[in-house]
């Protein structure tokens, strides 16, 4: 990174920890540095025990103007803020924080939405349309919460936890009672859409997470895995005809939606993929 940081610099706080794999500072920085914008993300490490005491402080820097939230802080901070999206209450988890101009924090979750960007980028209407997300932890939770959002008409959850699946159904159906749930299936005949939010099926010999003979050629399949491209669970559902999206296209589709809430300016994943740091 080349850019000039000076006295009028806005911070945006990269806060989890271990940092080592953070990947944001060198996907959003040389975007800054490309558009002139004078911000920069930096990594901040904070071990859990320390959290309650880091985050409000970092909040009082004069210049800080939001931050990242990853692992392992993303529930936490829920109770320090002052306004939190409908997305992140159905997710019970928060991966964006900003500072508005009266100095309130606001949180808002964009796992869920990168993934259902990618999706409307690719063609998939999803207005109306069936959704089933395997696994109902944090990443899963988001993405259903954001299909929700996008109006889907119907939505499986399934996940070996069953409470956990349960009470993301119980979620779900407070924010948005007039969408239609089936809990504990994971059964992907009939759906629109399909996705893996869980590590089942990234190595070979894994076992898949739903049962790929029961899988239509018509149905649309995302992953969430971003250490490969193409995952054994994706190459079966290729193999079957399915249309697909790759774990990465996550990372990537959901920045735009980052900067839109930071209220800097915006642009697209091809941008971001060609100005990144990074390479997988």
């Amino acid at each position: 990174m080349t850019q000039d940081i000076d006295g009028n610099t806005s911070l945006i706080a990269h806060i989890g920890y271990p940092t080592g794999s953070f990947k944001a500072p060198m996907i959003y920085n040389p975007y800054f540095e490309h558009i002139k914008q004078n911000a920069v993300v930096v990594p901040m490490g904070v071990k859990p025990e320390d959290f309650e005491v880091s985050f409000p402080a970092i909040f009082r820097f004069s210049n800080i103007h939001g931050a990242l939230i990853t692992m392992p802080h993303k529930v936490h901070v829920l109770s320090f803020l002052d306004e939190i999206s409908t997305t992140a209450k159905v997710a019970g988890a928060c991966n964006a924080v900003r500072k508005d101009p009266s100095g309130r924090l606001v949180g808002d979750m964009f796992d869920g939405e990168g993934f259902t960007r990618g999706l409307s980028r690719k063609g998939v209407t999803l207005a109306g349309a069936s959704a089933l997300v395997i696994g109902s932890g944090g990443v899963g939770s988001a993405i259903a919460a954001s299909l929700a959002a996008a109006r889907v008409a119907r939505l499986g959850l399934y996940d070996v936890n069953a409470a956990s699946a349960q009470g993301l159904g119980e979620r779900l159906h407070r924010h948005y009672p007039q969408l239609e749930l089936d809990v504990q299936t994971n059964d992907p005949a009939g759906y629109d859409v399909l996705v893996n939010a869980t590590p089942l099926g990234m190595k070979p010999g894994d076992p898949m997470p739903v049962d790929m003979v029961r899988l239509s050629p018509h149905t649309f399949v995302g992953e969430v895995v971003m250490k490969q491209e193409m995952t054994p669970f994706l190459a079966q559902a290729v193999a079957r005809g399915c249309k697909v999206q790759v774990g990465i296209d996550m990372l990537f589709e959901q920045i735009p939606a980052y900067l839109e809430f930071f209220g800097f300016p915006t642009t697209t994943a091809e941008v971001l993929r060609d100005l990144a740091h990074i390479h997988y």
